[in-house]
């Protein structure tokens, strides 16, 4: 997993709440089990006419946002259906940092899963930060001091789990956790052989 240190970039203004897992990625997408490829339908019906052609007026298919790093969303997002497919969409597509007041709970824990950073803060500061966005401002994120920094240098501070933070700053998800106790896990498998050779 990559890791999340600091992150510079435009921001993509989606000022729409309960966008949930389904628009993210919809359904007829999910028949993969790779985190690859799936950017090219990231909201798949709002970004695509029923021809397969871009829709203009959607905020990805702007000139300005395509290289986006950061998502700046309305309220709930993530919502609906469990999928890991909706944060493998939106990393695939580009997206490291999503901004929102309020994100559904397995959509949130999923993010950290995969190395994206989901970030809460009150409807003020989101509201500041779309006219930031729509301004086509670089925002900053610090992950290290938990702090967002727009480009006319108003701070944002957030918090973030400790244990969450630690992960995505060295790039961990659970595999490579548990790989950090990879030299006690051959030590254990050697004394179990020794003591226990029929298991």
């Amino acid at each position: 997993m990559q890791p999340f240190k600091i992150l510079k970039s435009i921001a993509a203004p989606l000022e729409i709440d309960n966008v949930d897992t389904d628009m993210i990625i919809p359904k007829q997408f999910l028949k993969t089990i790779m985190r690859k490829g799936l950017g090219k339908n990231l909201f798949d019906e709002m970004r695509y006419d029923e021809k397969g052609k871009e829709k203009p007026d959607f905020v990805l298919n702007k000139p300005q946002y395509r290289n986006a790093q950061i998502l700046i969303a309305g309220d709930n997002f993530g919502c609906g259906s469990s999928r890991e497919h909706a944060p493998w969409a939106l990393m695939d597509f580009g997206i490291r940092a999503v901004i929102s007041t309020s994100f559904a709970d397995i959509f949130f824990n999923n993010c950290f899963q995969n190395g994206l950073l989901p970030i809460k803060l009150s409807k003020t500061e989101v509201n500041e930060l779309f006219k930031a966005a729509e301004n086509k401002e670089e925002i900053t994120i610090d992950l290290e001091n938990e702090l967002i920094i727009s480009e006319s240098g108003k701070k944002y501070k957030f918090t973030i789990d400790a244990f969450k933070k630690h992960c995505l700053l060295n790039g961990l998800d659970d595999i490579g956790l548990t790989l950090q106790k990879e030299s006690e896990i051959s030590d254990f498998e050697k004394k179990q052989q020794t003591s226990n050779p029929w298991l």
